[in-house]
């Protein structure tokens, strides 16, 4: 029977390759000459910390983060800037977390929406993953043409594709 896998994955290797080439503008950009910027990547807990000087410049550092890492592949919807940066004497800091990996509650949504699509396809959620099953490719097919129409505020890959 055919099936595939829904994931929320980001590649560790293409985020720390986002993080240097933004360090890398950042340190050749003319309005951060001589100002106070530190970007951290902390690989084992996907966060990414960053110190500035001032909010302006927080907000700048993460437009860029954000098409940097786009360029990179990394969908904007991994980005999780729900913590509100804070004072911290004279910097500004903000801790940017990384999804990876599908929650319960996001996958519990996604199947819910698979359900309701109507088509004669079954999801079952496995750990951070999704598997959809069908008796045609072509249902599977148009599962993942009906998931890309849904917001659903997460980033999703589509793995796995067994005949």
């Amino acid at each position: 029977m055919p099936s595939f896998d829904i994931v929320s994955k980001v590649d560790a290797q293409a985020l720390d390759n986002a993080i240097n080439v933004v360090t890398k503008e950042i340190t050749n950009r003319f309005d951060f000459k001589g100002s106070h910027v530190v970007i951290d990547l902390d690989k084992k807990e996907f966060k990414i910390k960053i110190e500035t000087e001032d909010d302006m410049k927080m907000r700048q550092l993460l437009d860029v983060l954000i098409s940097r890492a786009h360029k990179q592949g990394i969908a904007p919807e991994a980005f999780d800037f729900s913590k509100e940066a804070y004072q911290s004497g004279k910097l500004t800091r903000k801790e940017v977390s990384v999804r990876n990996g599908l929650r319960q509650e996001d996958a519990k949504k996604l199947v819910k929406h698979i359900k309701d699509s109507g088509l004669k396809v079954q999801a079952a959620i496995m750990d951070d993953i999704v598997r959809v099953t069908g008796k045609k490719i072509d249902d599977l097919q148009e599962v993942i043409k009906a998931s890309k129409g849904w917001n659903l505020g997460i980033p999703l890959q589509y793995e796995n594709m067994r005949n």
